[in-house]
């Protein structure tokens, strides 16, 4: 079973603000990712526009729309909404019509997303913007824990697909429970795939932990990132790049 590869280029932007300029550029990055077999390309715009910012998704839409076998994936918190130069992230998904949205709720404060969504306490609120997206031709994802109550009520909010969280299965492997952390992730996944429901996963996956992750049932999308912009340090991006694809196949 093969899934696909979306290369999240957060980290390649926050290298790029750390100076005046456009060095590395985000969209040149992008299109070596694509050349050396990335499916797909994925940003999370922040309102603190630390890393990605509004104009890379404008400029990453117009790369990607006209290749057929590559997706665009924009991620963050639905619930952001306008703040100075940041128009919210709806907005930017709006204007930019990626093929994927994939909703997370983390908050502004946060150094990045570890948790997913409560649907108990936020489906009834997400439900039409879920409708909203899907009346777009834009497929939603949920960023979700391998909860099974949780993902039943992804399905009844109206999602396409649910991305596991995959945090704590990163931070257990090689440790004496990262396999009964599998095993809950297989079991959620299994049941997404049986309701109806496409699995996506992503955060803290490399090229060392994927090689047990790719065997979780059902996968259909990795998003990896932080990990591939360090291993390339090391590799090189083409290296890099080869590895994780032939991981995914």
């Amino acid at each position: 079973m093969s899934f696909a590869l979306s290369v999240n280029l957060n980290k390649i932007a926050l290298l790029r603000n750390s100076r005046e300029g456009n060095y590395p550029n985000v969209v040149e990055h992008a299109k070596s990712c694509i050349a050396f077999g990335a499916n797909g390309i994925t940003v999370h715009p922040r309102p603190d526009q630390r890393h990605i910012r509004p104009g890379d998704c404008t400029e990453l839409s117009k790369l990607v729309k006209p290749l057929a076998d590559v997706e665009f994936n924009i991620e963050g918190n639905p619930f952001e909404g306008a703040i100075g130069s940041y128009p919210g992230l709806l907005q930017i998904i709006e204007q930019n019509l990626p093929d994927q949205a994939t909703l997370v709720p983390d908050q502004s404060d946060q150094l990045t997303s570890d948790h997913g969504f409560d649907l108990e306490k936020t489906g009834k609120t997400l439900e039409p913007i879920i409708k909203k997206l899907k009346d777009l031709n834009i497929r939603v994802s949920l960023f979700m824990d391998p909860d099974i109550k949780q993902i039943d009520l992804a399905k009844a909010v109206g999602a396409d697909r649910i991305e596991l969280y995959t945090g704590p299965f990163a931070a257990a492997f090689g440790q004496n429970n990262w396999q009964s952390i599998f095993e809950q992730h297989a079991n959620a996944a299994q049941h997404a795939t049986e309701i109806g429901l496409g699995v996506n996963a992503g955060h803290d996956l490399n090229l060392s932990n994927m090689t047990e992750y790719r065997k979780l049932p059902g996968l259909l999308e990795v998003s990896i990132g932080h990990a591939l912009t360090v291993e390339s340090l090391e590799l090189g991006l083409k290296e890099t790049m080869t590895r994780y694809v032939a991981l995914c196949k």
